[in-house]
């Protein structure tokens, strides 16, 4: 399968900025697999696109200001590093960046020397493996750490910028900590559009999937099959599951809320072959060919051409209708990424 086939040409000016004035304003773009066809509403309306007896799933975690500014010790050059996850106690993944004059030993300080972190190895892919201390790291981070917004999101860098984003690129059931991106799709809800789901009879269940640089990492291969995702932690309590498999088992549909709990529920589902509580690390990579087990519809943002995120959807609803469903959204005008609009793919 060759990556060029999921390739389209997105006008800048379609690349969202700033989120809506209200999250649950977002235009919403409602793809029907079976009847080929695409219309078009607010996201404040999903609750009509949703039936008695479904559970919306959701991805519970929560964004950390994982970006810190500093500097090298002795020579002063400027660095910047973004926390990954935590290997074990006080050694941390990260992206270093420059990274080509990074060496093992080096020391970095940060937060104006109230934090400092030594360069330990060069981890897989482009990771560096670092040491803090442990308390000083999570201080840190609430001190002088920064929203790691997407490259394609401009900001200047004022507080008043970093302030909006710690609360507006976070969704609003965001309760575990641990994500260095939000799992953009639950954005658009709101507490009372939630509310306004429950006496309809629609569930709600979480996952916890902590979105890391494998989530958007570029496919840097012509044949798609020879991409291999970062790992990424997930966990899924006992009676969250039990909330979805009884829907499941009820003849309920699962609607999962973003990408990256559909990746969680269909790791679970490939492994167990049901929905049943555990932890550990997903790698699955879903493009078209894969064979859904769990999900029945997702809500979903517009993703970037040639992008993981869009194989999955792809995969979801077939790659022609995906990229005719893309194409109308062009014309129309919806907003794209992660502050962008969204999709229902039932």
């Amino acid at each position: 399968m060759q990556l060029q086939d999921f390739d389209f040409v997105l006008p800048p000016e379609l690349i969202a900025q700033k989120p809506t004035a209200r999250r649950d304003q977002a235009r919403l773009m409602v793809v029907d697999r079976a009847q080929h066809r695409v219309s078009h509403d607010i996201f404040a309306n999903i609750g009509h696109y949703l039936y008695p007896g479904d559970v919306l799933v959701v991805n519970d975690t929560k964004v950390i200001p994982a970006r810190l500014r500093g500097r090298k010790v002795g020579t002063g050059g400027k660095v910047e590093v973004l926390l990954l996850h935590e290997l074990h106690t006080g050694v941390w993944e990260v992206l270093l960046k420059p990274a080509a004059k990074v060496r093992p030993g080096m020391d970095l300080e940060f937060g104006d020397g109230a934090l400092r972190g030594r360069v330990l190895e060069r981890g897989e892919r482009e990771t560096v493996r670092m040491q803090f201390t442990p308390a000083e790291v999570y201080e840190a981070l609430h001190r002088c750490g920064e929203v790691p917004l997407p490259p394609y999101i401009k900001r200047g860098g004022q507080a008043k910028e970093h302030t909006f984003e710690l609360a507006r690129y976070q969704t609003v059931y965001a309760c575990h900590p641990g994500a260095v991106a939000a799992p953009t799709a639950g954005l658009h809800f709101t507490p009372e559009l939630l509310a306004q789901l429950t006496p309809q009879g629609v569930k709600r269940a979480a996952v916890t999937l902590h979105v890391g640089w494998g989530t958007f990492q570029p496919i840097r291969t012509t044949v798609v099959e020879q991409h291999r995702m970062a790992p990424e932690f997930y966990c899924l309590t006992a009676a969250q599951a039990a909330v979805i498999e009884s829907t499941r088992v009820a003849g309920g549909r699962v609607v999962a809320v973003g990408t990256t709990t559909t990746r969680t529920l269909e790791t679970i589902g490939q492994r167990m072959g049901n929905v049943t509580a555990g932890s550990g690390w997903s790698d699955l990579f879903i493009y078209p060919g894969h064979r859904f087990q769990i999900v029945n519809a997702l809500v979903t943002n517009f993703h970037l051409p040639r992008s993981t995120l869009l194989l999955l959807v792809c995969a979801f609803a077939g790659r022609d209708l995906m990229l005719a469903a893309y194409r109308t959204a062009i014309a129309a005008g919806y907003r794209f990424y992660s502050y962008g609009d969204a999709m229902l793919i039932r």
